[in-house]
């Protein structure tokens, strides 16, 4: 891992001052935030908070849109997305909490266009780590982070939001 500090009030704050740059950089009138279920509805709910945005936050599950669903099969804990009724021609801020191939988001935004096309998609993560599949990078970050092969981060919350480190790889080599 890299030496970045993964203390989780550093992590909100600087993906706080990078949305807000953001924000100003593309003008982004009076955006809506969606987050994704689950580590990115906690973030966004902070971050929905600290930027005042007036409507409410939608949150999505996109458990069916993912390109693994029929290997995967259907999470008994799948919950309906609930966005704003009006994402036609609106600017989004899309929040998750880890960012890694790019496949949840790329479900995400499958699934926000399902509802309508937005005008501007503004990506923020708590953390973006490599291992990168599909062309897709966030525009803002808390941090990022190298892992070893086999290493994984995951977001748990959500009262208090930490993090964990674990390996994946067979210890029994």
């Amino acid at each position: 891992m890299t030496d970045h500090n993964l203390d989780i009030p550093s992590l909100l704050d600087n993906l706080e001052v990078a949305l807000r740059q953001k924000i100003s950089e593309r003008k982004l009138d009076d955006p809506i935030m969606i987050g994704i279920h689950t580590g990115g509805v906690w973030v966004a709910e902070e971050m929905h908070r600290r930027l005042a945005i007036r409507e409410p936050l939608g949150k999505l599950d996109i458990s069916f849109y993912r390109d693994d669903f029929s290997q995967v099969g259907v999470n008994p804990k799948v919950k309906p997305s609930q966005l704003p009724v009006h994402i036609e021609g609106r600017n989004i801020l899309l929040i998750d909490d880890v960012f890694y191939s790019g496949r949840t988001i790329r479900a995400a935004l499958n699934e926000i266009f399902d509802y309508g096309r937005p005008r501007q998609v503004l990506l923020g993560v708590l953390i973006e780590r490599d291992g990168r599949q599909i062309p897709l990078r966030p525009d803002c970050s808390g941090s990022i982070i190298s892992l070893r092969p086999g290493q994984r981060i995951k977001l748990t919350g959500p009262e208090p939001l930490g993090i964990v480190l674990h390996d994946t790889a067979d210890r029994a080599a």
